[in-house]
């Protein structure tokens, strides 16, 4: 029987921000429901890579250093060395933050099947671009899929 080690997110976040220094793709369950639908808490793992910063785009979804935390949005646009960032289950909260502050990039999702899904796939960029195109339709779409999905 293997044990799992409880970490803090301080302890976690320093070991993922080591290892994507290194180079080293690391992979985690999500936690929260900031990327809810299309990521769900506690289910679906993210492959997080290193990146260039000149490299990021809109629609790309980033681990990034915020408000002494970490977190996991997409990027909406990018002016110069900033990052205006949202999470898809999300449809007024935006965050700012400066290409230092990315720590990674996910390239790959894998759901709790086993099956990967990888970024530049259609499979994940199709329902990307519907999600962000419903605009203000988000909102009232959030709330029937967590009254059904909790």
């Amino acid at each position: 029987m293997s044990m799992m080690k409880q970490l803090s997110n301080e302890q976690f976040f320093a070991w993922v921000e080591a290892e994507i220094a290194e180079g080293n793709p690391v992979r985690f369950r999500l936690k929260g429901q900031s990327m809810f639908p299309l990521l769900r808490n506690g289910k679906d793992i993210v492959v997080l890579h290193p990146c260039r910063k000149e490299e990021l785009r809109p629609m790309d979804v980033v681990l990034f250093r915020y408000r002494g935390g970490h977190v996991l949005h997409r990027i909406l646009d990018k002016k110069g060395n900033k990052f205006l960032l949202q999470g898809d289950g999300s449809y007024v909260a935006r965050a700012e933050c400066v290409a230092d502050d990315v720590v990674g990039i996910v390239r790959t999702i894998i759901r709790p099947s086993g099956k990967q899904v990888r970024v530049d796939s259609w499979r994940w960029r199709f329902p990307s671009r519907f999600w962000r195109s419903l605009g203000v339709f988000r909102s009232p779409i959030l709330r029937l899929l967590h009254s059904i999905y909790g």
